[in-house]
């Protein structure tokens, strides 16, 4: 049963929202970086989100009005959105989804029999700071079968488009992840994309970082 927040905790959650975002764009504010290749696209996959849902905020583990937090391994990601000469990218649409820890998606045509997790967001949409910043607190999503010979690996969805730039969907895949090995689509990049499409491990709690380079029209 999901209940309403009340004034104070309104207050509490638009404050994080805005300090956890602050700080991530703070943390990439610099010169521009050197001309790098645009990020390899990957296919979109059967599960982008087809439900409206209102609340599509950068804090996946929590949905707003739900007392409890989503199961798994919290995870933050941070990134910047830039160019290929390494300029900032401000006001790109950041969209991403994902499937649960347990490796289930919110999705009507997902037939894996994993449980779904009713206080797990599963899908975000934000904008890019000025200086290209984004950042996204999640869970570890669980690997889940495509057929009896492969299991997909830990990934994410990304989508990110800007006015001027060749929109890329691509997907994340998380570092030391032993499916990334076999896994068929990753395996099937040269190993400069594949290096790419594999975020980074950034400071010391855990957290990762994932940049997004978009192509000038």
């Amino acid at each position: 049963m999901k209940k309403k927040l009340n004034h104070t905790q309104k207050q509490r959650r638009t404050l994080l929202k805005g300090g956890l975002l602050g700080g991530a764009w703070g943390l990439f504010a610099g010169p521009a970086g050197a001309a790098q290749a645009a990020t390899p696209p990957e296919i979109e996959g059967p599960f982008y989100p087809l439900t409206p849902q209102a609340d599509q905020d950068f804090d996946l583990t929590q949905i707003e009005g739900h007392e409890a937090s989503a199961l798994g391994e919290v995870v933050t990601i941070q990134g910047q959105v830039l160019d290929t000469e390494g300029e900032a990218i401000s006001g790109a649409t950041v969209d991403i989804w994902q499937a649960n820890a347990a490796g289930r998606y919110r999705h009507p045509h997902d037939s894996n029999p994993a449980p779904l997790d009713p206080n797990f967001q599963g899908w975000a949409i934000v904008q890019s700071g000025g200086d290209g910043g984004f950042k996204f607190k999640t869970v570890v999503p669980g690997p889940y079968p495509v057929s009896k010979d492969w299991t997909r690996p830990p990934h994410i969805h990304f989508k990110v488009s800007k006015g001027g730039y060749e929109e890329v969907v691509t997907q994340m895949y998380f570092p030391d992840q032993r499916l990334n090995a076999v896994d068929r689509l990753l395996q099937s990049k040269s190993p400069a994309e594949q290096a790419m499409m594999v975020a980074r491990k950034a400071g010391s709690e855990g957290g990762l970082r994932y940049d997004i380079v978009l192509k000038k029209i």
